[in-house]
């Protein structure tokens, strides 16, 4: 039987015997690459994260994805350093996490992002002194209040976001890395956004993505310049979360709760450069990517067109 498949595929034109030739190749890259995604979203295990430190600090811990960070870091048994700005929040996650697991040593540091940030980096640094901070969660960012054109972009609102998204990032993980060094292991993990990465723009939130697309080039590069180091860095890309910042208040199949990104954000942590963790997402980027630019714009400006008139129409109501 093999002679005769054989001898019936000799038979055969050339450029057919080329085009299924072809063909069976792209059938065999496309199994394997689905064969991986399929391991690396539901076999293959997440990382003992202790192993890196018993202590993690998360930026940012009081709300949204970083509050969901906090909570399974604490679940997996490591010791809290909780950064953010407003001590009230900060005492109520702190005593919120101590209820639920009693055995977490905690720590909070009060600093304002967008205030004096190098007296903050300064308070990090002593409150770290002595602690083997292994884990790092760089989630602390901010976004416009709605959509709008640049040239609406106050010089307030303009200073916030580079200041927090960019600044805070860089002055965190430079204040956190030595002790890392010195140890030769840790995990750094920013996060980022699929406004810089999976859509190819993000019109009317161009000061947003472009800070966005920063984090993402940072932790590549810094991924590159510490593996050897053994230290961990990586930029998690989610789509939309259920939010305050992302306004979204309900989660759904394509749009996970934060505690339930975080969950599959842990299980991520010391693989890829870059990944997204909530696999529904992975399957919108493959949408996404597969459709010209041209119509991913259009789509995205007419979008963000909606939510900035909703947003005009709120602060008309609230003059009024």
């Amino acid at each position: 039987m093999e002679t005769c498949i054989y001898h019936q595929l000799k038979s055969q034109p050339f450029w057919l015997l080329f085009l299924l030739s072809l063909g069976s190749l792209k059938i065999l890259c496309f199994s394997i690459i689905f064969l991986k995604w399929v391991y690396v979203n539901f076999l293959r295990p997440g990382k003992n994260l202790k192993k890196y430190g018993s202590w993690a600090l998360v930026t940012g811990p009081t709300d949204g994805i970083g509050k969901g960070f906090a909570f399974q870091l604490a679940r997996k048994g490591l010791n809290l350093v909780l950064v953010g700005r407003n001590p009230d929040k900060l005492k109520d996650v702190s005593d919120s996490i101590k209820a639920k697991y009693g055995q977490i040593q905690i720590k909070s540091v009060v600093v304002d992002f967008s205030g004096d940030l190098d007296e903050g980096v300064k308070k990090i640094k002593e409150t770290i002194e002595g602690l083997d901070v292994g884990v790092l969660i760089n989630n602390v960012g901010v976004s416009y209040p709605y959509a709008r054109f640049f040239h609406e972009v106050d010089d307030k609102l303009l200073a916030d976001l580079i200041k927090v998204n960019v600044e805070g990032t860089t002055k965190v993980t430079q204040a956190v890395l030595p002790g890392m060094l010195k140890r030769k292991k840790g995990a750094i993990v920013n996060i980022g956004s699929g406004a810089a990465i999976v859509i190819p723009s993000d019109p009317l939130y161009a000061v947003y993505a472009a800070t966005k697309a920063y984090v993402d080039q940072f932790s590549r590069c810094l991924y590159v310049e510490y593996k050897k180091s053994g230290i961990d860095v990586q930029c998690q890309v989610p789509l939309y979360v259920a939010t305050k910042m992302a306004s979204i208040k309900r989660s759904s199949f394509f749009v996970p709760s934060t505690d339930g990104y975080a969950r599959a954000g842990l299980r991520w942590i010391g693989y890829e450069p870059r990944c997204t963790p909530y696999w529904p997402h992975s399957l919108l980027w493959g949408l996404i990517y597969s459709l010209p630019e041209s119509i991913v714009d259009a789509w995205r400006l007419k979008f963000c067109m909606g939510i900035r008139k909703r947003g005009q129409m709120k602060d008309s109501r609230k003059k009024e």
